[in-house]
């Protein structure tokens, strides 16, 4: 059981986000709705940990390490003025920086694709649950993170494949 219906996380806020960015399509909206599950489990804004709050923020459980990352040293480049030009007409003026991924969930998905547009990995098939966990795990959880591409982390991404 999710906080939110994933039917509706995905058609109202995942698509319409990544299309809005020129980085949508099948492929990068179920990578992005299974990942925001393995994440958050579409329930939590805020990190929790054993001993309380992490770091991480929104449905992606973004840092705000990455989060300004992403504007220091990609978003920044002269040759991304259009896409920054995207990203920054789908913020508002508050909450500023990377505390805008809690309250703005199209804000959150866009950071969050940024993360995987980085890297040179191309994006899984569009079916592929177990390749989108591979991926979620090696390029947005890295091996820093708690999460395993395990079969309950592949299943989150079958679910968002079926969505």
């Amino acid at each position: 059981m999710t906080g939110l219906c994933i039917t509706q996380f995905r058609a109202g806020i995942v698509a319409p986000a990544l299309d809005m960015i020129g980085l949508g399509g099948d492929a990068a909206v179920s990578l992005m709705v299974g990942t925001a599950l393995a994440e958050s489990g579409l329930t939590y804004i805020r990190q929790v940990t054993g001993g309380g709050m992490g770091p991480a923020l929104g449905l992606w459980q973004m840092e705000p390490f990455t989060h300004d990352d992403i504007w220091a040293t990609f978003l920044s480049d002269s040759r991304l003025n259009s896409l920054a030009r995207a990203v920054l007409s789908s913020r508002s003026n508050w909450p500023p920086g990377a505390r805008q991924v809690v309250g703005n969930a199209f804000y959150a998905c866009i950071m969050a694709r940024l993360k995987y547009y980085r890297a040179p990995d191309a994006l899984p098939a569009a079916r592929d649950a177990a390749a989108m966990c591979r991926m979620w795990k090696r390029v947005y959880n890295s091996n820093l993170g708690a999460g395993v591409a395990d079969d309950t982390h592949i299943a989150l991404f079958q679910q968002a494949i079926g969505a």
